[in-house]
């Protein structure tokens, strides 16, 4: 009575172990909303609000066609300037857990000039080009470390001089906290120099410091 036992064992172990042979591998596990991952998959977006200083604001994620389009809406407290702007990335290099994407973003800053908490801002309306890089390294399955350039240029729409141009580096890191739902915690520093009508041009130290929270929509 052990032949027919052994013969129907192999009749439904065969299938089985040949459908996990040729089964692909489980994807790893994916998860961040508001910088991590660097580029989101195909099908993937994401919804993101943070504060910060000197920028609070919020955004839209969206994985395309091997791209990701990105859309944000934000406000500039210390200076009353609105920022809106669109952009575009595309994971360029993947090593392991590591992930690099470069972006381009293209926009319009509403400058109100308020001098309140910036005595040299001036008011204007700029035309925003913003290049820049984003790193993403997953550490563990719920925290990746994420690391950033940003390189805005600001350039008046009208043929008086006026532009301010940044270049921030840093980073932070994005905690998965369930449910699609991520955190983030990070800081950019680097230079800053800026030119109103008829007066000459200042540079600074420049800063931003963020603290947000996103969630996948799918």
């Amino acid at each position: 009575m052990t032949r027919p036992v052994f013969l129907l064992t192999l009749v439904f172990a065969l299938p089985v172990a040949a459908q996990e042979a040729t089964a692909p591998a489980r994807e790893e596990f994916s998860f961040g909303t508001m910088v991590a991952p660097a580029a989101l998959p195909d099908g993937s977006s994401a919804l993101y609000g943070y504060v910060g200083v000197p920028e609070m604001g919020a955004g839209y994620r969206q994985g395309i066609s091997g791209f990701e389009l990105e859309g944000r809406a934000r406000l500039d407290y210390f200076r009353l300037a609105g920022i809106f702007e669109v952009g575009a990335r595309r994971a360029v290099l993947r090593e392991g857990p590591a992930t690099f994407a470069p972006r381009l973003g293209l926009g319009l800053v509403l400058n109100s000039g308020s001098l309140y908490l910036d005595a040299d801002n001036a008011p204007g309306v700029l035309v925003r080009i913003s290049p820049g890089l984003v790193v993403s390294w997953n550490v563990a399955e719920t925290v990746a470390v994420v690391g950033l350039l940003d390189v805005p240029i600001d350039l008046g729409v009208s043929p008086t001089g006026a532009h301010r141009f940044q270049a921030l580096t840093g980073g932070g890191t994005e905690l998965y906290l369930g449910s699609g739902i991520t955190l983030l915690t990070a800081g950019q520093i680097g230079v800053e120099n800026f030119k109103a009508r008829n007066k000459d041009p200042v540079t600074r130290v420049g800063y931003q410091v963020t603290l947000g929270i996103g969630t996948r929509l799918f």
